[in-house]
């Protein structure tokens, strides 16, 4: 009986926490759209203007691995409420500012609320759903994170047509309605009195926050003080009497292989979004607006299939929902590689296929770690997930820009690429394809192969079973 409720809780939880998670990946992306607007208002550089995302993308990653941690020991519904208050609170300061200061202050303490909604909704999942119905439930979870995706620049555009730039913080208030079924569908559940780490969460977050300034600002001293303090920080784990994330964690091999998986995959998710807007501006002329209406269709078509996606990792395995997900990223990849520079309207089509690889990779990775992990190790396993989220993309973003700083090159690596000026951004999707292959290969090496297709379609005594170490 009390397993039921706990089911039905989660029924009703899981279009809360999507409605939750679109605003929160919304405010993380849409002030891109008005970083110009804001520079040129305050007279500042792009490089200042750009804290305006780097700083929220620190806080963001570093938060999402400790409202994980902080979530083995205290209640989720109050780490929740402290997160949305902060998450407004931010919001209120970026609305009143009127130095640029403040607008970076306001967007920080938005992600040091923001951050506890992406934590939530990895743990929600996994704790309210028995193994053979977590895939539709990570399916919300996708569908709210693609749907965030695709109305973030559509919404901002739209605000900033018809009022000022300051209104996008207004948007952020909004959560703040899910607070009291948040207060009511969530459970009392908490882990053990354990004492945290204090000074392992500093040195993670110290090492996490300077190798994403190393990353973003091309800075290797920042990148060597990175190295330094997640030294400190792995000393301080095998050394700790109750250590910020215990060592045992990453012998568990399934999940450190789950980790470099996603890892991986995340490189190809954050690539086509940040190279697509490039191509489309600078071969084919098309102004931000169009742009974002280019890319709509493929991001509003992903979230709706994300419960289907779920529904078949429940149905057929991970395994199978991976290896769909990867062929459709490859064909994308391959597609774009031949036909960068061409019809906007057969760009909108291909994206659609790498858009579905994303947001299925997305849950059958989010499933399989989640098996990998026991009750005690949840919140921090999923977390340290998220994390690595934000530090792949970080490099993805970091590595392609660079590469477009070139320009254009005469080497083409796909002998079918039909724009002449475009060999550039051609590389970039064959490399892309490439590293698509790659991730099915050490997938199946990993997974599906062990045990004899561990992957795939569980078993009846699987299905019973609750999550369990590897």
């Amino acid at each position: 009986m009390e397993a039921t409720s706990v089911q039905n809780n989660g029924e009703k939880l899981m279009p809360i926490l999507a409605f939750t998670l679109v605003f929160s990946i919304m405010n993380a992306s849409m002030f891109n759209v008005v970083m110009p607007v804001i520079s040129k208002e305050f007279g500042i550089s792009p490089s200042q203007v750009s804290w305006l995302l780097t700083g929220y993308m620190i806080v963001y990653a570093v938060g999402s691995v400790t409202y994980g941690k902080l979530a083995d020991k205290y209640r989720l519904k109050d780490l929740l409420t402290f997160g949305l208050i902060f998450f407004a609170l931010g919001s209120v300061v970026g609305l009143t500012a009127n130095e640029y200061w403040m607008i970076v202050l306001g967007r920080i303490l938005q992600a040091s609320g923001a951050a506890v909604i992406p934590a939530t909704a990895m743990i929600v999942p996994v704790r309210y759903f028995s193994p053979e119905k977590r895939g539709r439930a990570l399916g919300t979870v996708a569908a709210g994170l693609a749907l965030g995706t695709a109305l973030a620049p559509i919404v901002a555009g739209l605000v900033t047509s018809v009022a000022s730039w300051r209104f996008l913080f207004l948007l952020s208030l909004i959560p703040l309605l899910a607070l009291p079924f948040f207060r009511k569908y969530l459970d009392n559940q908490r882990g053990g009195a354990q004492k945290i780490d204090f000074l392992g969460g500093i040195l993670l977050g110290g090492a996490v926050a300077l190798l994403l300034l190393a990353i973003s600002q091309g800075n290797l001293l920042l990148g060597l003080g990175g190295a330094v303090a997640l030294v400190l920080f792995i000393i301080r784990i095998r050394t700790a009497a109750e250590p910020f994330i215990q060592p045992k964690l990453f012998a568990n091999k399934k999940y450190s292989f789950g980790l470099f998986i996603t890892f991986l995959a995340t490189a190809l998710s954050f690539g086509m979004p940040f190279l697509t807007p490039q191509f489309l501006a600078g071969l084919n002329g098309l102004s931000p607006a169009v742009i974002g209406l280019v890319m709509f269709p493929a991001a509003i078509i992903s979230a709706f299939m994300g419960r289907r996606g779920g529904k078949l990792a429940d149905e057929k395995g991970n395994s199978f929902l991976v290896y769909t997900a990867i062929s459709l990223s490859f064909t994308c990849f391959v597609l774009l590689s031949i036909l960068v520079g061409a019809s906007p309207y057969l760009i909108l089509f291909v994206l659609i296929f790498g858009n579905m690889g994303q947001t299925f990779m997305q849950i059958a990775m989010s499933n399989t770690i989640s098996r990998t992990l026991s009750k005690e190790q949840i919140g921090v396993g999923m977390g340290l997930m998220s994390l690595l989220n934000f530090i792949s993309g970080a490099m993805t973003t970091s590595i392609i820009g660079k590469l477009l700083d070139a320009k254009d090159t005469t080497m083409h690596l796909n002998p079918f690429v039909i724009h002449r000026g475009a060999y550039l951004y051609s590389n970039i999707f064959f490399a892309l394809a490439i590293l698509a292959a790659i991730i099915v290969a050490i997938y199946y090496f990993s997974f599906s192969s062990a045990g004899g297709k561990a992957g795939l379609k569980p078993k009846r005594s699987e299905k019973e079973s609750t999550s369990s170490t590897a």
